[in-house]
């Protein structure tokens, strides 16, 4: 097995969003070996070592569960375009596809909520906030996101409102995380992926990742502080 090049690990991460923008799936290893050149075992390769800077999640067969924002398995949202219908990893995710992809002028997002499954859905576009009282409660804080991604993501979910939240939350035996509104939710999903789907993009450094999260008006509790 041999191990990529920057540049080719860079046309790796590439084409594994190019797939989940065209398609809203995955693509495998064969596949990535077909468009960019070089053999399965460099891919894996490529693969292992774009999970390990967060780009990617695998899972144990060492195939792509998740390129933020795209997912490749339900985890309760679904998103809408023109054409092409995405798994949501998270609310977070679902609302951010809609500012993510200049090709689409709005997306549907759809999900239930964890408490009562009451339907949802909302049309997210980049010009202003979906109108809604829902609310989004994150349960686990920022600082330990990436201790089980899969497990974070799947549980960043949209509920009727807060008396939902405490319902569901009362059934789980779960600790209260933290609770915001669409607008707040919009604004987070807003310029948190921008430039991903480009050449060159790096990722936030933790000290830029705070300024971020304060700057759309969360607070210290939210990333764990």
């Amino acid at each position: 097995m041999s191990l990529p090049t920057e540049d080719q690990l860079e046309d790796l991460r590439l084409a594994v969003y190019e797939s989940f923008r065209r398609t809203g799936r995955a693509p495998d290893r064969a596949a990535l070996a077909a468009t960019v050149g070089g053999d399965e075992g460099t891919v894996a390769a490529g693969l292992e070592e774009l999970a390990r800077q967060r780009h990617v999640v695998l899972d144990a067969a060492g195939d792509i569960l998740m390129a933020h924002p795209f997912s490749a398995v339900p985890l309760g949202f679904s998103v809408m375009g023109a054409r092409t219908l995405w798994w949501g990893g998270c609310c977070w995710d679902a609302f951010a596809l809609a500012h993510l992809l200049p090709e689409e002028p709005d997306v549907l997002v759809a999900t239930r909520c964890p408490a009562c499954d009451r339907p949802h859905a909302w049309v997210v576009d980049r010009s202003a906030p979906p109108e809604g009282s829902q609310v989004a409660h994150f349960l686990v804080p920022v600082a330990h996101m990436w201790d089980d991604v899969v497990h974070t993501c799947g549980h960043q979910r949209l509920f009727c409102n807060e008396g939902c939240v405490d319902a569901w939350l009362a059934r789980t035996g779960s600790a209260k995380g933290y609770v915001m509104s669409l607008t707040t939710l919009w604004k987070l999903a807003s310029g948190w992926y921008a430039g991903r789907l480009d050449r060159g993009y790096v990722r936030r450094e933790p000290s830029a990742s705070a300024d971020y999260l304060r700057s759309v008006g969360l607070t210290g509790p939210f990333w764990g502080a």
